[in-house]
């Protein structure tokens, strides 16, 4: 079960760098674009006039799916930001039990989110919801991913909190390890 979950944080943060690709290469090209037609202008030649159609609203899509999925894998990696500092004052019992907590209200709280991310992207897709963009984004697809990202990380938070009921560490205390070492990277 730990190599599946694992594999799955580890797709969906494949999933989320995907995504940021796919916005630095649109914008790339589009930037390209503008860029020739700066010097055919320069060179009174006939522009191209190229346009990437709903850039800005593909990006911002593919963006909030970035954010999302990758959500989960970055909670396993230690990279959220947390109060290990506040944590570190307190004795291992007293932190346990904040851990459990907070990983507990975690977990519900991003559960009702996923819940909530569900709703909505298959209320667009029972509507047929489109963006307004010359483009007509099923508004369904970027919602689903962003419920998809909660999801996983709705179930990164599950099972931080069944490690630390069963006595184990979280597994983000390996990154806070490594940082107090010096070793971070």
């Amino acid at each position: 079960m730990r190599r599946i979950l694992d594999t799955l944080y580890q797709a969906a943060l494949y999933a989320s760098a995907l995504c940021l690709v796919a916005i630095a290469l649109m914008v790339g090209v589009q930037l390209a674009g503008r860029m020739l037609d700066g010097t055919l202008a320069l060179l009174a030649l006939p522009r191209t006039d190229f346009n990437i159609l709903s850039l800005n609203e593909i990006c911002g899509f593919l963006l909030a799916a970035a954010s999302f999925l990758a959500l989960a894998g970055t909670l396993k990696a230690g990279a959220h930001i947390r109060v290990t500092m506040v944590l570190g004052m307190f004795g291992e019992q007293t932190r346990r039990f904040i851990e459990i907590w907070a990983f507990g209200f975690a977990a519900a709280a991003s559960g009702y989110m996923t819940y909530q991310l569900v709703n909505f992207a298959w209320v667009s897709l029972r509507f047929h919801e489109v963006s307004n963009g010359v483009i007509r984004v099923p508004l369904a697809l970027p919602q689903a991913a962003m419920a998809l990202g909660a999801l996983m990380l709705t179930v990164a938070l599950l099972d931080e909190l069944v490690v630390v009921l069963r006595g184990g560490r979280p597994t983000f205390r390996k990154a806070e390890d490594a940082i107090t070492l010096g070793k971070e990277g």
